[in-house]
């Protein structure tokens, strides 16, 4: 037997690319999250620290109640004048600080003797009323010349404004860097990630491709084949191991049966054949002596006669007992009722002793044992077996039928003391038309032993040796079976 494995379709993916891929986009979200979070976390801290210098410096010269006069003083007598005002030359870098003193006209003013800057003139423009600039406590985001700067200013007592701007560029360079690194680093760790998720998911699912290897040799017909069991196994993938190899074995016993069963019905429907071809066979010609006029003598007439009755009865026994096995094959509804099979195992063997006189019965059934079951398939039970020792035993060799209840059974047993069978007789002794060496009878009384047996939840044993007799134990539940 041949089983076809359907195609793949040609949208389907590897699950281990779909594994891959979803780790990496979840650490790719995850890097850029947290990169995210970082940058902001960063930028909130270093504002926070250029702030609190704006705003630390712009206090202090609020609480010092200077005028621009005194400023200048101070700036010429200190040496400071620089640092407040830095001269720029051509190509040098651009100031991180930038303060201007401006009047109420918006105008940049002098600072310590120095003239304006282009950087102070710029940090006034960007303010146009810096009245609004001081009333705010709080520094805010300007552009000078394309530069970013954060800008605060407070007024004196003679009514100058004061402008202070921090440069941020260098906070605006260490993000950046920042970023590259982060980007740099997330790109190495989706890399690794890639490849140590290839390498684990492979190791992973090694079971699939294994049970993918075994179903395809069993679709070439190779039924004994089972998954085997993966060094490093997870819980699911075992259970599914299991459950395909449980499956396979069910599998392959069916198909075992359904072949013995075949095989068993080939041989069944030629031995019927075979056995109804034999009084046919012989019905047959007689009836052509008798058409061509061969049997002109009474005698021979009346034993014509007797002998296609013989073949037509032996021919419907048979008859009957396939309807029997065949009505056993289809389970029928058995009639359960409560039976004293002491008294059926003591009239079998009365009716034995009425059909061989001089054979020695003994029977162990005293009493009554009542069981729940068919009484005609009891007494059909106990008829074949009777009828079994009477057609392969001598007339003269005893036989015992015993009866005992254990456990909830019942054991019947009927022996013999006769020539007894091979093993691998007794193996078959229960088959369709099985006769032990081709002896009397159609080789289906036993058969039909086994069918009632079985009907009723029971079993059929057999214990014999060659010259040690035969003895056949039915055991039978007391209970009716429950149906399945």
């Amino acid at each position: 037997m041949k089983f076809r494995l359907p195609n793949c379709e040609r949208g389907a993916h590897s699950l281990r690319a779909k594994l891959t891929l979803a780790n990496l986009a979840l650490l790719a979200l995850g890097i850029v999250m947290a990169t995210a979070v970082s940058l902001m976390g960063m930028r909130h801290y270093l504002l926070a620290q250029v702030d609190a210098e704006l705003t630390k410096s712009r206090d202090s010269l609020s609480s010092s109640q200077l005028t621009m006069r005194q400023i200048n003083v101070l700036s010429s007598l200190a040496g400071i004048g620089d640092r407040l005002v830095p001269q720029q030359q051509p190509g040098s870098p651009k100031p991180d600080t930038v303060f201007a003193a401006v009047d109420r006209q918006g105008k940049v003013l002098t600072i310590a003797g120095y003239a304006p800057t282009d950087a102070q003139r710029a940090l006034a423009d960007a303010f146009g009323d810096p009245a609004k600039l001081t009333k705010d406590r709080t520094p805010r985001d300007i552009s000078l010349r394309g530069d970013s700067y954060r800008a605060t200013g407070t007024r004196l007592t003679d009514g100058t404004y004061i402008l202070i701007a921090a440069s941020t560029g260098g906070l605006h360079n260490g993000m950046a860097k920042a970023l590259k690194l982060d980007l740099t680093f997330g790109s190495l760790l989706l890399v690794l990630l890639a490849t140590l998720t290839m390498v684990s998911v492979r190791r992973r699912l090694r079971p699939l491709e294994d049970m993918v290897e075994t179903s395809t040799a069993i679709a070439e017909g190779d039924l004994t084949r089972r998954v085997p069991s993966s060094h490093h196994p997870t819980q699911e993938v075992e259970q599914l191991r299991l459950a395909l190899n449980s499956m396979l074995h069910q599998v392959e016993s069916a198909y075992r049966t359904r072949e013995r069963t075949a095989a068993q019905l080939r041989r069944f429907v030629a031995d019927a054949s075979h056995e109804l071809r034999t009084p046919l066979s012989a019905i047959r010609g007689y009836l052509q002596l008798y058409d061509k006029g061969m049997l002109t003598e009474p005698d021979e007439r009346r034993r014509a006669w007797d002998r296609m009755n013989a073949e037509a009865d032996r021919m419907g026994r048979l008859v009957d007992e396939l309807l029997t096995l065949a009505r056993l094959d289809q389970r029928p509804e058995l009639r359960f009722k409560n039976v004293d099979l002491s008294r059926l195992v003591r009239d079998a063997a009365e009716d034995l002793r009425v059909q061989q006189p001089e054979r020695p019965v003994t029977v162990g059934a005293d009493g009554s044992l009542l069981v729940r079951a068919d009484e005609s398939g009891l007494r059909q039970i106990l008829g074949n077996l009777v009828t079994n020792v009477r057609t392969h035993t001598p007339a003269e060799v005893p036989v015992r039928l015993g009866l005992e209840r254990e456990d909830g059974v019942v054991r019947l047993c009927v022996a013999d003391e006769g020539p007894g069978l091979e093993q691998d007789d007794a193996a078959r002794m229960f088959d369709r038309f099985f006769r032990a060496g081709g002896g009397a009878g159609s080789g289906l009384g036993l058969a039909i032993v086994q069918g009632v047996v079985q009907a009723h939840g029971g079993d059929v044993a057999v214990r014999t040796a060659p010259g040690e007799g035969l003895a056949v134990t039915v055991t039978l539940p007391t209970r009716a079976p429950v149906p399945s």
